[in-house]
């Protein structure tokens, strides 16, 4: 068991969080004690570890002081369990800002250390950080693959279909109606490819492979700005390394890649 002040001395990356955005250090996840960055180390959380050292969890918005906070989306080439661990703290103070008060009688909602979870100050009813279900796949027609640009991206990156689970569906049944209703293309052969942690806010995105089966691009435009079939060896700008929609264009391609051979 560890005294306080070795407690208060030990080394932690520290996650000050708000929002999307965190703090950073010379561009860094601050690495040192909590005396060292002037951090309260009584109201910090512990969400994981990287590497054996704690990472610890904080709201911007509890510490006084201001400080400059980066998108987390700039951190992607971060290693992988190290960005899944700010990644937990910064679903957690989504957790800790939207939930503040009881979706069941309304009572004010406090924070449970120990199950990392908003209780009710009144019914005492527990309440777990919300995790959103997506799918994400990538089409593929031939030597081609389907890749569309959002609105909501700038700088004309294009990148694979996305979209939420609805009530009463099948992650498969999701994939083939996501594709559809936002490009009008049938596909079959869906199959599961992997998973992503997405802090955006706070979301699970589950990825699949799919053949197209028919039909001609007819674009959403209230989801979309384009979408086109593209040659796997002749891509235009795409999702950043990092995000599960990159690695499901470099396997297509690969795919694609080896099936040339």
């Amino acid at each position: 068991m560890l005294k306080k002040s070795e407690k208060h001395n030990r080394q932690a990356y520290w996650c000050v969080v708000s929002g999307n955005d965190l703090w950073l250090v010379d561009g860094k996840v601050p690495l040192g004690t909590a005396a060292q960055f002037a951090l309260p180390q009584a109201q910090a959380i512990q969400v994981g570890e990287f590497e054996g050292v704690p990472v610890m969890w904080l709201n911007d918005a509890d510490l006084d002081g201001e400080r400059e906070l980066t998108s987390l989306r700039t951190l992607l080439e971060l290693p992988e369990a190290l960005f899944y661990q700010l990644s937990k703290a910064i679903q957690y103070g989504y957790m800790s800002q939207s939930l503040r008060f009881c979706p069941q009688c309304g009572g004010r909602n406090h924070l449970n250390h120990n199950q990392l979870a908003m209780q009710c100050q009144d019914c005492r009813t527990l309440h777990y950080p919300r995790i959103f279900p997506c799918i994400i796949v990538a089409v593929r027609k031939g030597s081609q693959i389907l890749l569309a640009q959002h609105n909501r991206h700038a700088g004309g990156m294009y990148t694979v279909i996305a979209g939420f689970l609805e009530v009463g569906e099948t992650l498969e049944t999701c994939v083939a109606r996501e594709v559809e209703e936002e490009t009008g293309i049938k596909v079959d052969n869906i199959r599961y490819f992997g998973s992503q942690p997405w802090a955006f806010p706070s979301s699970m995105m589950m990825a699949f492979l799919a053949d197209y089966h028919s039909g001609d691009i007819k674009p959403d435009f209230g989801e979309l700005k384009d979408a086109q079939w593209f040659d796997t060896d002749s891509l235009p700008l795409v999702a950043p390394e990092g995000t599960i929609a990159r690695a499901l264009i470099e396997a297509t391609a690969e795919q694609v890649r080896a099936e040339k051979i």
